[in-house]
């Protein structure tokens, strides 16, 4: 199966890269140590930076997030007026474990809460309700489910939540897709068309307003943090796009049918108007509006769902309790699957397997004689269908090391914000509903995340070309 080979290639990979690294390269006889028990306060290397280059904000972060610490007496030693700051490998196997469960644990809150709200939804009638509203797109691109299923309205609520960048409503709301599309599948080991459809797309990360970026940028001193808005805004609708036509292919289903269309232009016309609100918009202004419209969705929803279940004489805490319980114990569910995940991950990370990875791309290119200023923000771009979290430094670390009006920086900052954690992903939903052959699913999903890529490269030369 495909997750199987892939899992245990990354494991094999990680093993052979830390080998070589310890047979060949003078200073790394503690490789394999950190693999199994390396910490975040481990060093491992040092990169020389002039302080004076950095803004004040940028150093305080460094040394609050301990990703960096001074190093005074390479400094003293080497005469120089930089400084240097040791860069932290990823966490070993017996901490990345450890992390693992946490992620879940801090899971269960969030799950129990909106599970326990999805099911006053459900004995009111929303899901459904919802469901027939959308069903004459859904129906087209979802073509094995029945007309009017709960899954429908569960899929849109998960979609809602991705475009509002509301990660934590996001995968209760996912997960309960997929518990209800598993309930119409024949094969429970085996992932169903309809099931490899909802899962891409997820993944393709649609999102309206990529307000964790902004506000990195703004926090790292950027001069318009809100200038990466419409390449993110593209990209990240041309990895959804991609990931539809790409699953579409593989299950023959006509993508040009007027109902397809007609949503798909609905959603065109949507993102149009929003971004040209949002680029009117200072970027203090511009996050304010994203931190309003999706909060404010969410308590609406809320707001809704109790008093449908008041209306419809429900009793809605008892109903919310008994949702709130089947979110705990899919949390708990899902704990294997993300530590398999998550090690295998950490252990590329630390091996230095990505470093390796990215000079080899850069060297390719600089032999070719191409513009080689984007493989500065290609570790994004490999990390992120592996962790989010991962990325997320990735992308400070570009900006930190290039600064975040550099072409590296923005760059990193667009391929963040274009897709979601593909292999994270396949981990926690089909690991919530146990199965275990997921076909062509991972496949589709890196097809669609290098549509994503290479846009992103396409449109960061063609926005910032001309930056440093």
């Amino acid at each position: 199966m495909a997750l199987s080979r892939i899992w245990s290639a990354f494991i094999i990979i990680a093993i052979l890269v830390a080998t070589i690294k310890f047979t060949f390269q003078p200073g790394q006889q503690k490789i394999f140590s950190q693999l199994v028990t390396g910490k975040n306060t481990d060093t491992v290397s040092t990169r020389l930076v002039d302080s004076a280059s950095l803004p004040v904000n940028v150093i305080q972060q460094l040394q609050y997030e301990k990703t960096a610490v001074w190093d005074k007496e390479r400094v003293v030693k080497e005469g120089t007026a930089y400084k240097a700051f040791r860069l932290l490998p990823a966490n070993g196997i017996i901490d990345t474990c450890k992390g693992a469960v946490d992620i879940c644990i801090g899971l269960i809150g969030i799950m129990a809460l909106f599970m326990g709200f999805m099911t006053i939804a459900e004995k009111a009638g929303g899901i459904r309700f919802l469901s027939r509203i959308i069903g004459p797109f859904f129906s087209k691109i979802f073509p094995d489910i029945p007309k009017g299923h709960p899954s429908m309205g569960h899929m849109m609520m998960n979609f809602s939540a991705n475009m509002l960048g509301l990660d934590n409503a996001a995968t209760p709301f996912g997960i309960k897709a997929m518990e209800s599309l598993q309930e119409l599948n024949p094969n429970k080991g085996v992932a169903s068309n309809s099931q490899i459809m909802f899962l891409a797309l997820h993944a393709s990360g649609l999102t309206l307003i990529p307000v964790t970026i902004i506000a990195y940028r703004s926090s790292l001193g950027a001069q318009n943090p809100t200038d990466i808005f419409i390449p993110c805004m593209i990209a990240t609708f041309a990895a959804t796009m991609a990931a539809m036509f790409i699953v579409s292919f593989k299950q023959k289903i006509n993508v040009f049918q007027p109902a397809i269309l007609a949503w798909i232009g609905g959603i065109s016309v949507i993102i149009a108007l929003l971004v040209l609100y949002i680029v009117k918009l200072d970027p203090a202004s511009a996050q304010s509006f994203s931190g309003k419209l999706s909060n404010g969705i969410i308590l609406v929803i809320f707001l809704l769902i109790v008093l449908g279940g008041i209306y419809k004489k429900i009793d809605v805490f008892d109903a919310f309790v008994e949702g709130a319980k089947g979110g705990f114990e899919t949390a708990v569910r899902i704990i294997p699957y993300i530590v398999g995940m998550l090690v295998a991950i950490s252990m590329l990370r630390t091996s230095g397997t990505f470093d390796v990875i990215i000079n080899g791309i850069k060297s390719i290119f600089a032999a070719l004689g191409t513009d080689t200023r984007f493989v500065d923000g290609i570790p994004t771009a490999l990390v992120k269908p592996l962790s989010g979290s991962g990325a997320r430094g990735m992308m400070l670390d570009s900006m930190k090391t290039f600064g975040p009006d550099s072409f590296a920086g923005r760059l990193s900052s667009i391929l963040q914000g274009t897709s979601d954690t593909t292999f994270y992903v396949v981990a926690v939903y089909f690991g919530s509903v146990s199965i275990r052959n997921t076909r062509y699913a991972i496949g589709s999903m890196l097809l669609a995340d290098l549509v994503g890529i290479i846009t992103s490269i396409a449109l960061a030369y063609l926005f910032f070309g001309s930056s440093a």
